[in-house]
């Protein structure tokens, strides 16, 4: 059985509601739900980020999306989060803070609509770090551990 990602929020490639985003609370998460874990899994990774970001953007600030959530170490028994929970060790986002940011595309900027990618990892390891680590810094380190990854990809454009 393939690792598999959805929400009971939005369907793949569906709208997020505007619930999960700046035009609600900005820090509620949207509930995640997940299944086919490999054996051998040892931790879970949970990505969330914005590649429809503004060149502007990309180009002032050296990034080629916006991170919007990094969770690593999550229990590998673990199948959901909450809608607004935590699992695992929140790692920064590129607001520079260890918590969910939720979609907020500039109104101002092509596109309007925005794609944002959840995508979670199986490893075959624990991640260590001795300072809160960047998206970049996780996806380095789990690399070597990967076992399996799933993708969740929703939608939001500003009202």
């Amino acid at each position: 059985m393939a690792l598999t990602l959805f929400s009971s929020a939005f369907e793949h490639n569906g709208k997020i509601p505007s619930k999960y985003t700046c035009d609600g609370d900005r820090e509620l998460s949207p509930p995640l739900v997940w299944s086919g874990v490999p054996e051998g899994t040892k931790s879970l990774v949970l990505i969330m980020d914005d590649p429809d970001i503004p060149e502007v953007f990309k180009k002032s600030r050296g990034i080629d999306s916006f991170d919007h959530w990094t969770l690593f170490n999550i229990l590998p028994e673990t199948r959901e989060i909450a809608e607004g929970g935590v699992v695992g060790t929140a790692g920064l986002n590129s607001a520079g803070n260890n918590k969910y940011t939720g979609p907020c595309p500039p109104p101002e900027y092509e596109p309007k609509e925005h794609r944002y990618i959840f995508v979670l990892y199986a490893l075959s390891g624990i991640l260590q770090f001795n300072k809160l680590p960047t998206k970049q810094q996780v996806l380095e380190a789990l690399t070597s551990h990967l076992l399996a990854k799933a993708e969740l990809v929703g939608r939001y454009s500003r009202k």
